[in-house]
């Protein structure tokens, strides 16, 4: 186990090192598109008409709900990627935490009444006004679009709440296919020290807050107690009633993701009550030659983090 783990570890860095960056990455393409080829056909197969994508922060949903349409439309159907996001209350109706702060973890975030009442109409083959969340200003808006279902077409709807049954429980069972999707293939340094796929997810996370929201490391690391306290009582619980699961990790992420949040960890005061988790990513990237995003195509999952994607993904 422990030569098995160094062998990884290395192939990953030889790689890097003598010049065949992109066939790493083409390798770790690879194993997402194989899966996803296998979900869209069982998909097709069943004929369901809303695939409900769900997950964890961080995990890739929306960029997995994009990919996903395009295996769906090389298999014949018209699929239609919507965003749970869109369904959020507006912000002076969010639930509150014992404490007072907004949960916006919470399914009662969402706008269950309208979600339902746009889903049944959409799968009754109607025509709805198409919403989108305005985060900035924590409002719901409607700038004009609309959405119907032709004969072909599939809905892909992502979110963290997508496989809590209160959402759905209106459509008949045959029209749902479930998914979860996250990071499930730990690292192993040495074969004795892991890096769990949360601490994938957190890096993850803790990119975009940096690149897109002007975050430090440290306030991610910050809120990522809460984070994890909402998936634990808001995910985890519906995660074995998916259909299948999709392992959105990636060969060469840990490298690229070095690349992309070194500098930015290292700038971390050791003072900082979050130097410890600091101190303990850098160790693990460590490990890992950097991997510029050059390499990475921009149809990658982790583009949605490291910035560069080809998708909408927010």
């Amino acid at each position: 186990m422990i030569d098995e783990a160094k062998r990884r570890v290395a192939y990953i860095n030889e790689m890097i090192e003598s010049g065949h960056a992109k066939e790493l990455v083409m390798e770790g393409e690879k194993y997402h598109a194989d899966q996803l080829t296998r979900i869209a056909h069982d998909i097709v197969t069943r004929g369901a008409r809303v695939i409900l994508i769900a997950g964890p922060s961080s995990s890739g949903k929306t960029s997995t709900s994009h990919k996903l349409c395009l295996e769906l439309l090389a298999q014949g159907k018209q699929p239609v990627a919507l965003s749970l996001d869109n369904w959020y209350l507006n912000g002076d109706l969010t639930p509150l935490k014992v404490d007072g702060t907004k949960d916006y973890e919470s399914v009662y975030a969402i706008d269950l009444e309208q979600l339902e009442d746009d889903l049944k109409a959409l799968v009754a083959g109607k025509e709805i006004a198409l919403p989108t969340f305005n985060f900035a200003e924590e409002k719901r808006e409607y700038p004009g679009e609309t959405l119907s279902l032709e004969n072909e077409a599939v809905l892909v709807v992502e979110g963290i709440h997508a496989l809590n049954p209160i959402l759905t429980r209106h459509l008949k069972d045959s029209d749902k296919y479930k998914i979860f999707a996250s990071p499930m293939s730990p690292v192993s340094l040495d074969g004795e020290t892991w890096i769990p796929t949360y601490v994938h997810r957190l890096l993850r996370r803790m990119s975009r807050d940096y690149r897109t929201r002007g975050k430090s490391p440290q306030q991610t690391i910050a809120g990522w107690d809460d984070v994890r306290e909402g998936e634990v009582k808001w995910i985890e619980p519906f995660r074995d009633q998916a259909d299948v699961e999709f392992d959105t990790s990636m060969l060469y992420e840990l490298p690229a993701i070095r690349y992309a949040l070194e500098t930015a960890l290292q700038s971390v005061p050791a003072a900082a009550a979050e130097y410890q988790t600091v101190e303990k990513l850098l160790f693990y990237l460590s490990f890992f030659e950097g991997l510029e995003a050059s390499y990475i195509p921009r149809t990658s999952i982790l583009r949605e983090f490291i910035g560069g994607s080809q998708f909408n993904v927010g």
